[in-house]
């Protein structure tokens, strides 16, 4: 039972969130020492309520997302998953660097290398991997488009080059 999601339909799911899946529905196998399919609404709050004073938040949603695909792919089953368990919703504002910022950071890097790439990550709006992922075969100066590759959820996408 290393994967038990492996044998069913997984609507596109990446391998990284297939096992997480897979752990959650180990974990609350483990949990109640029984099948995850002859638990109740109760039992699922007792989980979710134990698992919330040990674990993250995001290992919660984890959990819970992972439950609720076994549920509703494998079990074909329908639950209240609002009732059991619901994460605080948390909105952050992402650090956002000032030109003075960015032009220090650019200007303290020795070597032009490093400085080319932080102005290609900066002027592009790239993750980090994404920046060094990039290859000279992903820019297309005709159109002044950059191939990003296996991006943020592995998709695929084109950014404008910088000028």
């Amino acid at each position: 039972m290393n994967n038990i999601l492996s044998t069913y339909p997984c609507k596109g799911k990446r391998p990284a969130t297939i096992d997480a899946y897979s752990r959650a529905v180990r974990r609350v196998t483990e949990y109640f020492d029984q099948a995850p399919d002859t638990l109740t609404t109760a039992n699922l709050k007792l989980y979710f309520n134990s698992l919330i004073q040990t674990h993250s938040w995001s290992t919660v949603k984890i959990d819970r997302n992972g439950l609720q695909f076994f549920y509703r792919y494998t079990l074909n089953k329908q639950w209240e998953w609002l009732s059991i368990v619901k994460p605080p919703r948390v909105r952050r504002i992402p650090d956002i660097l000032t030109a003075i910022q960015i032009r220090n950071v650019i200007n303290q890097t020795k070597q032009l290398r490093y400085q080319v790439f932080f102005m290609t990550i900066y002027s592009m709006g790239l993750r980090l991997s994404e920046g060094l992922n990039l290859t000279v075969h992903d820019i297309d100066s005709a159109t002044m488009l950059v191939h990003i590759r296996d991006g943020k959820g592995g998709k695929d996408r084109m950014a404008l080059a910088g000028k």
